[in-house]
């Protein structure tokens, strides 16, 4: 008597928690052999053939193309057991060919190699003709198994896998999942088995490349070690860019009012105050109101760290390279301190003589590339900092202007940020901010 199995929607691995259907690859009716892919699915991660742990005749199948299910709902019926499929001993299909991949929440029945001899063992004992066993065999000695191709050793047991992803990982990079150990529950292979040995194979020795004819076809090229301040930059940048997934957003800010007070303060008398150290001013007030720009990611603990005070770097250009000087608590500075120290540590970068503890520590960076002539940048945060606002040049543009168009100080604003400490709706609402300060910088004088 023919029983009737359900197979559901396994686990796909990586938290994945549903599946949509793509394309059904067999019908109702159809036969299918264990380990068969019966449907196409996509999850959030990759396109995925699932096959069915079951050998028999599909009875019903659950969802039409288009259709979303969740992990653990039934895809389809599959009756196994039949009178077509019965082996030696009243043996069923499921028994005789149970799945050798076990799939999340699927047994495995029997070894693959015991499933071939018992397959030749009920070709070599015969069928009648409508399948079923003869109802009076005639005594024989035991059958001689039929011949078979050559083929290579067949394992001594199933391979323990936990998703049709890392099989098909696993197959598309050619990985014999025989030859790995897992290091899952009970020995099942995981992706990270998997990606473990493609990072194996990718280290292995190879031959040594034949050098690259460079030197002979660009003989007057000149080669630059990266070393001092330059290499030091080079490798912050770049783990910067290994490291952190970073956004940028922008905005056109009007200038004219904030231009306009920086031009009262100085008429004043008093010492100048430089357009650099009101952003200053402007980029504390705006990490105070959104402190998670004010942070940085602690990858070991996985665990995003706020910092209580703000210590700004800024952007130097000097002969020996960019470097960042640190306005050490720029939060507790008004302006005047805050132009002060910002030329004495321009100077000191200029001619070298910034202490390591002028350097580093650093929360936030302010980047004014405007002073190179340039409108716009996408700036490479400073590693590991957590965001850098970019400055570019304030130039007179048509502007509407009190519902009139008008010549204006505009300028342009970026920040680069970690999307591992916020969102853009943070990032936006702090970048807005800047902008409202620097077209109203009353403003800044309401909220700090």
């Amino acid at each position: 008597m023919a029983q009737v199995l359900e197979f559901k929607l396994p686990d796909l691995g990586e938290g994945l928690t549903e599946a949509e259907i793509v394309r059904w690859l067999v019908a109702v009716g159809d036969v299918v052999a264990v380990d068969q892919p019966v449907v196409e699915v996509e999850t959030a991660k990759a396109m995925v053939e699932v096959p069915c742990p079951y050998g028999g005749v599909v009875t019903a199948r659950y969802g039409e193309e288009g259709t979303e299910l969740p992990v653990g709902a039934p895809l389809i019926t599959v009756a196994v057991g039949s009178p077509d499929s019965v082996g030696p001993a009243g043996e069923t299909a499921a028994e005789a060919e149970g799945s050798g991949n076990v799939l999340v929440g699927y047994g495995t029945q029997a070894p693959a190699r015991r499933r071939r001899v018992r397959a030749q063992l009920t070709a070599a004992n015969g069928t009648a003709a409508n399948g079923t066993a003869p109802a009076a065999p005639a005594p024989a000695p035991a059958p001689t198994p039929a011949p078979v191709a050559p083929e290579a050793p067949a394992p001594s047991g199933p391979v323990p896998v936990i998703s049709p992803l890392v099989r098909k990982l696993a197959r598309d990079n050619g990985v014999d999942l025989h030859a790995l150990r897992g290091t899952g529950p009970d020995g099942l292979i995981l992706r990270a088995d998997v990606e473990a040995a493609l990072r194996a194979e990718a280290t292995a020795p190879t031959p040594a490349p034949v050098p690259a004819p460079t030197t002979t076809d660009h003989p007057e090229a000149t080669r630059i070690p990266l070393k001092g301040v330059r290499g030091a930059v080079a490798e912050k940048l770049s783990r910067s860019r290994r490291e952190i997934p970073d956004a940028t957003c922008w905005v056109d800010a009007d200038a004219t009012e904030l231009l306009r007070a920086r031009a009262a303060m100085n008429a004043a008398g008093a010492p100048k105050i430089s357009l650099v150290a009101l952003l200053a001013r402007i980029c504390a007030a705006a990490l105070a109101r959104f402190p998670e720009l004010n942070s940085y990611v602690d990858t070991e603990a996985r665990e995003v760290v706020r910092l209580p005070g703000v210590h700004l770097g800024f952007a130097a250009q000097t002969e020996r390279g960019l470097v960042v000087p640190v306005v050490r608590d720029a939060h507790t500075r008004d302006a005047e301190s805050l132009t002060a120290e910002f030329a004495r540590l321009t100077e000191a970068a200029r001619a070298g003589r910034l202490t390591p503890g002028e350097l580093t520590g650093g929360t936030f960076t302010l980047n004014n590339y405007g002073v190179f002539g340039v409108d716009g940048s996408t700036p490479i945060i400073n590693h590991p900092e957590a965001a850098m606002l970019g400055v570019g040049r304030i130039v007179p543009k048509p502007w509407v202007h009190e519902g009139e168009l008008a010549v204006r100080q505009v300028v342009q604003l970026s920040l680069t940020f970690d999307h591992r400490v916020c969102d853009g709706g943070t990032a936006g609402g702090f970048l807005r901010y800047v902008a409202d300060c620097v077209e109203q910088p009353a403003v800044l004088l309401r909220t700090v």
